[in-house]
């Protein structure tokens, strides 16, 4: 890089925004991360407030008390950091937030973070050039300030603003209903009658969270016999789509009927970039983010880029694989695609979805059957290091065991050989092993 570092904005300091900031710095450009709250971590913070924080704003988090990863630790740390060793491949959330935090200060990147300022407005520079005027207001002071960027990377997540349905006589409803946005501690349920809405990981993890303490649980889905198999507690009850709710029961689509006190919406998540210009070209239509090439460079403005779109992912392996890749064309090792290559492959791979019959709301879906081949796009494109294949399959892997035993995936321990191969035990080898180990060394 030539004359003065390129100025970088970079919007959330949870694990994409810091991998981000650590790219960057990196490559020797001059980042400035913009954080909201007054700590590191996005949405794997906990807080017990819910609804809106003491400045008025909606809380960002959704992590509740009891949530264990769903995926394993093996596929969640970053290319030469890894999560702590351990004998549990599925660890407790403040386990993941501690690995983001000494992540951050092990970069440096803590100090780069501007604490408490939430991003107001941002638009294409007024005087012509490709970067990028960013108004962001301190939250403590109330004070506005504009900076100008040659690059900005929105990092805010998107597991912060409810989608909620609507269902008909829903607001006559005598008993609760929250969103799992809202939801923090098991205690609400006990005793009571539960409707679970949503069959996403959050709703099958939350209905066995439910079940621990309801009296019966509702399982309400409109995915076909594939999750049949699910097997769940006793006090679990697969039912259909909901029909209509009235004040005391619900009313399902087969023309059912059941007593219920809390309706639970795990029915996940509008994608929300609030602070984006009209003029930053980009569009949200029921959580298709358009135009963007390979999920992250905005078509119309590529010097603003997207990280962690996609969901069904090895999140934060493709998070810094995603910003690899931004930085690859942002620092200069090699030209931006022009807008043309951009569409075209654009149009390619969406009406490749289409034609499958995927909705809107699954552009950015990736899973067994996508995500391999976008981590290659990326890396052939950039001519990076790709992810290796190891963590795909083991993600996989991970997918396929929750769907053929939900209550007791979590026992299976991930280890790495190699590039291209995993071992897996049950929890139970594993800590017997080392308790074995621990008594040799002892008696030696």
């Amino acid at each position: 890089m030539t004359g003065q570092p390129k100025r970088y904005c970079v919007i959330g300091a949870g694990s994409s925004g810091i991998c981000s900031a650590k790219t960057i710095l990196d490559a020797g450009g001059n980042v400035t991360i913009y954080e909201r709250t007054d700590q590191i971590g996005g949405t794997w913070v906990y807080t017990d407030e819910v609804g809106n924080d003491r400045y008025g704003l909606p809380v960002h988090t959704s992590m509740y008390e009891g949530l264990k990863t769903n995926l394993p630790k093996e596929i969640m740390g970053f290319p030469g950091y890894e999560m702590p060793a351990q004998p549990a491949s599925y660890v407790p959330w403040h386990e993941v937030l501690q690995f983001i935090r000494d992540y951050s200060a092990h970069y440096d990147v803590t100090r780069r973070i501007a604490f408490e300022h939430l991003v107001e407005e941002v638009r294409p520079a007024s005087d012509g050039t490709d970067g990028w005027s960013v108004t962001v207001r301190q939250l403590t002071s109330g004070l506005r300030t504009t900076e100008r960027f040659d690059f900005v990377l929105v990092c805010n997540g998107h597991y912060h603003t409810p989608a909620i349905p609507t269902y008909p006589g829903g607001e006559c409803f005598l008993g609760k209903q929250l969103h799992s946005h809202d939801y923090r501690k098991s205690d609400i349920f006990r005793d009571q009658l539960v409707l679970v809405i949503g069959a996403g990981p959050s709703g099958t993890d939350l209905t066995l969270e439910a079940a621990k303490m309801a009296k019966t649980v509702y399982f309400s889905h409109h995915v076909p016999e594939k999750l049949k198999q699910l097997t769940f507690p006793p006090n679990v009850l697969q039912v259909p789509d909901v029909l209509r709710i009235l004040p005391e029961c619900v009313e399902f689509v087969d023309g059912s009927q059941h007593p219920v006190s809390v309706i639970f919406y795990c029915t996940g998540y509008r994608y929300s970039f609030p602070f984006l210009h009209p003029d930053c070209g980009v569009q949200v239509d029921d959580n298709w983010v358009r135009p963007l090439y390979k999920h992250v460079l905005n078509i119309n403005h590529p010097t603003m880029a997207f990280i962690g779109l996609p969901f069904y992912v090895c999140a934060t392996l493709m998070f810094e694989l995603q910003a690899r890749f931004c930085v690859t064309f942002y620092g200069g090792r090699l030209p931006m695609p022009d807008r043309a290559e951009m569409m075209s492959d654009h149009d390619r791979e969406m009406n490749g979805r289409w034609v499958k019959g995927l909705k809107k709301r699954q552009a950015h879906m990736m899973g067994a059957e996508y995500q391999g081949e976008y981590y290659q796009s990326l890396a052939h494109r950039a001519q990076i290091e790709p992810i290796p294949k190891v963590m795909t399959d083991m993600h996989i892997d991970s997918g396929r065991r929750k769907k053929e035993d939900l209550q007791n995936y979590r026992n299976d321990v991930y280890r790495i050989v190699d590039e291209d191969t995993f071992v897996k035990y049950d929890i139970s080898e594993v800590v017997c092993a080392s308790n074995e180990l621990t008594v040799e060394s002892h008696s030696s």
